[in-house]
């Protein structure tokens, strides 16, 4: 499976999706049209658990800041994953600036919403 990088734009974020089992998404998230920028993102990761998941997949997700449509499309992430927890060991990393209290918030939120989920908050 090739690996797949998306480069950061002023409103969207850098994406890393590395077959030996390393999703990361890092920057802002407001897209002109969130799912079509993250098709190909939810495509290539569909893939991964079918046929190539590790045993364990780290996501390491540092958004700095992202608006409501992209908190939609974060909803579908995290069911894509929850929906493949159960066969594969998946470890979620919010990261996010001590000073950005929007950003620790929103992790809180996910890991209320997902309680299946290993997301930890990681402060940088």
């Amino acid at each position: 499976m090739e690996n797949l990088n998306i480069e950061a734009t002023k409103y969207t974020p850098k994406i890393t999706l590395d077959a030996s089992g390393t999703i990361s998404l890092v920057g802002k998230s407001y897209p002109e049209n969130t799912f079509e920028f993250y098709a190909p993102m939810m495509d290539w990761i569909k893939e991964y658990f079918e046929t190539s998941a590790q045993d364990i997949t780290t996501v390491n997700m540092e958004i700095t800041y992202f608006n409501s449509s992209s908190s939609k499309l974060f909803f579908d992430f995290f069911d894509l994953l929850e929906e493949n927890s159960d066969d594969n060991t998946i470890k979620i990393n919010w990261i996010f600036d001590e000073e950005n209290e929007s950003a620790e918030e929103a992790g809180e939120d996910f890991i209320e919403d997902f309680e299946d989920l290993d997301i930890n908050l990681v402060t940088k």
